[in-house]
């Protein structure tokens, strides 16, 4: 658990730098909405930093990096909390901001560099877990058409293998035949763009576990995905209106509930499978892991390191289930950045000028 005592720094004397991505997609766009939420996040964190006694500023960056360097140079924080998610049409880019951090030995918050990259592709991140015996669904990736032959059972569910926030993901996602299958990779490649990620549908639970360091790698209570809906015609999947649209049919029909009611052996396995992929991948400071549960058998569906750190999303909800306040966990991130920080946090400012 988070202790709420006072820290040994002083937060008048650090500077933080909330990093965020600007949207760049325009406000009528499909998946605006994933993007334009993280003004609401933002201002939280502003909030809670400031009124903990921080010297707090934020800078959004777009297209052009050099915005990001010469924020940097000019505001001189001593710690960079991290909420840049890349931009809507080069994910890749969440990485680069995390990467030229760390070139410049800036202490920030969140996942490093490395981990990022390897997360951004689904695909990727699935052939690690695969690698290292964790369960997952069977797969596999393409970057054209025609597929001649599914070598997977049906139904599959069809994803856009570098895109997240279920982006790209709706009630045509799960196809039945080889016809549909290549109409919707036909629509993913022109929409988002190779590749594409073919996986065995898996019919079951689904659940949510938030892993964070405080310090030492706890998991939150699990949450599960409820499928309300009994449309025999509609699949239980979370796609992009369920997510982001309030008042949609997917969104009403898909509530969580923390904590999930799950047997103590089904969340013991869990918990293991979800610190064991939260290592794997190299996460810190906090993370998510998504699972679908066939019987007793359960299945990574992703790694999310960088999962909303909005108030009103699952992280949120699960550190409240957990007794830690989302704002206590927005300082200690801080503390931990500042921690890790070393020689860098002392001579940083010196470097990027």
């Amino acid at each position: 658990m988070i202790a709420d005592t006072p820290t040994p720094n002083r937060p008048s004397s650090l500077r933080i730098l909330i990093l965020f991505n600007k949207p760049i997609l325009p406000e009528d766009h499909a998946d605006a909405d994933s993007e334009h939420e993280i003004f609401f996040t933002t201002e939280f964190v502003r909030q809670t930093l400031t009124e903990a006694g921080y010297d707090v500023s934020m800078l959004g960056v777009s297209r052009d990096p050099a915005v990001l360097l010469e924020g940097l140079r000019d505001l001189r924080p001593d710690v960079v909390f991290n909420l840049f998610e890349g931009l809507a049409d080069f994910g890749d880019t969440e990485a680069y901001a995390a990467g030229i951090l760390e070139w410049l030995e800036i202490p920030y918050t969140g996942c490093p560099h490395q981990t990022l990259c390897l997360a951004r592709g689904k695909h990727v991140t699935k052939y690690l877990l695969a690698g290292a015996g964790l369960p997952t669904a069977k797969f596999f990736v393409v970057e054209d058409v025609p597929v001649e032959v599914c070598p997977l059972e049906w139904p599959v569910i069809v994803k856009p293998a570098a895109q997240d926030a279920s982006v790209g993901v709706d009630q045509g996602s799960v196809v039945t035949d080889l016809e549909r299958l290549n109409d919707r990779i036909a629509y993913l490649l022109d929409n988002y763009g190779p590749p594409v990620l073919i996986e065995e549908f898996i019919r079951g639970r689904e659940f949510s576990l938030g892993l964070v360091e405080a310090p030492g790698l706890q998991v939150l209570p699990i949450s599960e995905i409820r499928f309300l809906e009994k449309d025999p015609n509609l699949w239980h999947i979370v796609t992009y209106d369920a997510k982001w649209n309030p008042g949609s049919r997917d969104y009403e029909a898909t509530p969580p509930q923390y904590p999930a009611r799950i047997s103590l052996g089904m969340r013991d396995k869990l918990q293991k499978l979800a610190k064991r992929a939260f290592r794997l991948l190299g996460c810190r400071d906090y993370a998510r892991v998504d699972f679908r549960v066939r019987g007793s058998k359960p299945y990574i569906l992703e790694v999310n390191p960088n999962p909303d750190f909005s108030p009103v999303a699952g992280l949120s909800a699960a550190l409240d289930a957990a007794g830690i306040s989302h704002q206590r966990f927005t300082i200690d991130l801080v503390q931990r950045a500042l921690a890790r920080g070393g020689k860098a946090s002392a001579t940083m400012r010196g470097a990027i000028t």
